[in-house]
């Protein structure tokens, strides 16, 4: 699918009723519809487009997350538009002869149809995020009628031929020198009329309830990582098999640690004589705490590495780094002999001329000269 504002195909606000787009789309359709303009390229692909946005807004889930995510996150979902005409009229049903008052000469008695998929977001913790994790989740879906096994009809009794269409699922009628076939108004095209439809389901054959899905977490996932789960989407229609389920990650932040792709990021305060004299620290890891050597002279904002203490790659082997910003803190509230020690410090580096001439303030020195 190409990026496509679905609001302007149909000419309507983003904020439009179901209504609304449902009018818009009739004016779209009736205009570029295949019967009316035959042979037309442009014609024909401007009605595929007009279907394909009203079948996304028309739709209060997909529509919320093509308002939220564009079509990519409508590529999540697993729907990529229509395939071509008899996608389109076996999708909307009797919508065109409502519209239009006939079909098409080529559509036949409806198929079998894959059922919708569906999303779900999840939030998992940064240390789940890291060692992955097996969880439950509970998801709103349609399933099979248990009281009437998904037939729509009531228990002891069964559908009968539909009187309209004698079970053809379509009628034929003349119009002035044409000759048109519709869909069965009664039936819907399955050629089957249920006299007596089942109490719990109405006759629809599926109900909503909530189910209960073990799912497994990856090591490594980030935010943004989707896991599909094959068949646990809405159930197909007329026997066609289920959709599935998208899982959409999103990790929540941690306190202390951030992520930057694989590696982990962290902030560590020294003080300023283990920036001047190097030390031994502890520094926490996801694995527990870990020593860190802070060379001699390290300067605030500089990052040290503990390799391997990162996240898992989940494409590749290995894992990423932990990357430390040293952050040395500028003493207060000193003592008077404390106060005493760093003024001698500072005229003995002052004899000294500090004694590097790398020292990024030889620099700062020179140029006082030069004024002076």
């Amino acid at each position: 699918m190409e990026d496509r504002d679905y609001y302007k195909i149909l000419g309507v606000s983003r904020n439009a009723t179901e209504e609304e787009i449902k009018k818009a789309y009739r004016k779209v359709a009736m205009q570029y519809h295949p019967d009316r303009n035959p042979g037309d390229k442009d014609s024909e692909e401007k009605f595929k487009v007009a279907s394909e946005a009203y079948e996304v807004l028309r739709d209060p889930q997909k529509r919320e997350i093509y308002d939220h995510y564009g079509i990519e996150g409508l590529k999540g979902t697993g729907f990529t538009g229509f395939r071509g005409f008899e996608d389109i009229f076996s999708t909307f049903g009797d919508i065109f002869e409502d519209f239009f008052g006939f079909g098409t000469s080529s559509r036949r008695r409806a198929r079998p149809r894959q059922g919708p998929d569906l999303r779900y977001d999840l939030k998992i913790s940064f240390y789940d995020a890291a060692f992955g994790k097996e969880t439950e989740i509970e998801i709103p879906k349609n399933v099979a009628c248990e009281i009437c096994n998904g037939s729509g009809v009531k228990p002891g009794t069964h559908p009968t031929l539909c009187p309209s269409c004698k079970g053809a699922g379509q009628v034929t009628r003349s119009q002035g020198f044409f000759t048109i076939t519709t869909t069965c108004g009664q039936c819907h095209g399955e050629g089957k009329f249920i006299p007596h439809p089942c109490k719990e389901c109405r006759g629809l054959g599926r109900v909503k309830k909530k189910k209960k899905i073990q799912i497994k977490i990856p090591p490594g996932v980030d935010s943004g990582s989707k896991l599909r789960i094959r068949g646990e989407g809405e159930e197909g229609e007329r026997g066609g098999p289920p959709g599935d389920l998208y899982v959409f990650i999103f990790l929540e932040p941690h306190e202390f640690f951030s992520r930057d792709g694989d590696d982990i990021v962290c902030q560590v305060p020294i003080s300023f004589p283990q920036a001047a004299l190097g030390a031994e620290i502890e520094v926490p890891t996801l694995n527990g705490k870990r020593d860190l050597s802070v060379p001699k002279g390290v300067e605030s904002g500089e990052l040290l590495k503990i390799r391997g203490e990162g996240f898992p790659r989940l494409r590749g082997s290995g894992r990423g780094d932990l990357v430390i910003q040293i952050l040395v803190r500028t003493p207060k509230n000193l003592n008077k002999r404390q106060e005493e020690i760093l003024m001698e410090f500072e005229e003995i580096g002052k004899k000294k001329g500090m004694g590097d001439q790398n020292d990024t303030t030889s620099g700062w020195r020179r140029f006082l000269k030069l004024e002076n």
